[in-house]
């Protein structure tokens, strides 16, 4: 069973780097009941302390989707333990669940825009969430210009290229300034310098901020952006490394491409 790296004790102000934004022990998670019950995750065990950032590779049907969307309180565990944002949510009831995902940032390979709305209104909506109604224009604005799109916040998704859209997408993830952001390939619909600007920012959140990040990812161009790199074959956690000792034990020659196949 891997175990997550030990992180570095550290204090800013009264609040310590060490505590956990996402808490899993002994989760199983299952498709199906009776006889046509099948066991995807088994016996998962992983910490995400705040402020990293960590990237989930696997391939496809490893089941890094399906653990995404638990620890987003999307799905119902099963069996274990589940703690997100210092509360237990394995057992816990759908309005409570509502609550807890207003509190995460997420973002989809899909980017889910509406297409009567503009840019800034698509982002508008996510504030309105937080009741911040007078303000809601001016931090759409503001996230949209972080993300190169200062220029494109009037403009419907018909007329938005496809990684114009996702950005979009992502600045609607963040505008709430949420604590934990989970992300399934955030960069898939990105050019390379889009794409690094999407990542550069999420770090910068992430140390600037004490958010956490979870990415799953087949872009081995933003590895480098990882605090840890966690690797999920057939539902289990093969391996939880930092991104220093991923460095050294794998020669990019003969890195196994599995790992980043959706």
């Amino acid at each position: 069973m891997a175990t997550s790296p030990s992180s570095q004790a550290s204090v800013s102000g009264t609040v310590m780097a060490t505590s956990q934004a996402v808490q899993i022990r002994n989760l199983n998670y299952f498709f199906g009941l009776g006889d046509l019950t099948k066991q995807v995750l088994f016996d998962i065990n992983l910490d995400l302390p705040r402020g990293q950032i960590v990237i989930m590779t696997g391939p496809s049907g490893s089941g890094k989707t399906t653990l995404l969307t638990l620890v987003g309180a999307l799905r119902t565990a099963h069996e274990g333990s589940l703690q997100v944002l210092d509360q237990e949510i394995v057992g816990l009831g759908s309005r409570k669940l509502v609550g807890i995902r207003r509190n995460i940032g997420f973002i989809f390979q899909a980017h889910n825009l509406f297409e009567s709305l503009t840019a800034s209104q698509n982002v508008e909506m996510a504030v309105e969430l937080k009741g911040e109604f007078q303000t809601k224009r001016s931090q759409a604005v503001e996230i949209l210009e972080k993300l190169g799109l200062g220029d494109r916040v009037d403009y419907k998704p018909d007329s938005l290229s496809g990684g114009q859209k996702q950005r979009v997408a992502i600045a609607r993830a963040l505008v709430n300034q949420p604590p934990l952001i989970l992300a399934d390939e955030p960069t898939a619909a990105l050019d390379k310098k889009s794409g690094r600007d999407v990542v550069t920012l999420m770090q910068k959140l992430a140390k600037e901020e004490n958010r956490t990040i979870l990415m799953v990812t087949h872009d081995n161009r933003i590895l480098d952006v990882a605090d840890r790199i966690i690797n999920l074959v057939d539902g289990r956690l093969e391996s939880d490394e930092t991104l220093e000792t991923f460095v050294e034990t794998h020669d990019p020659k003969t890195l196994d491409r599995r790992m980043f196949i959706m």
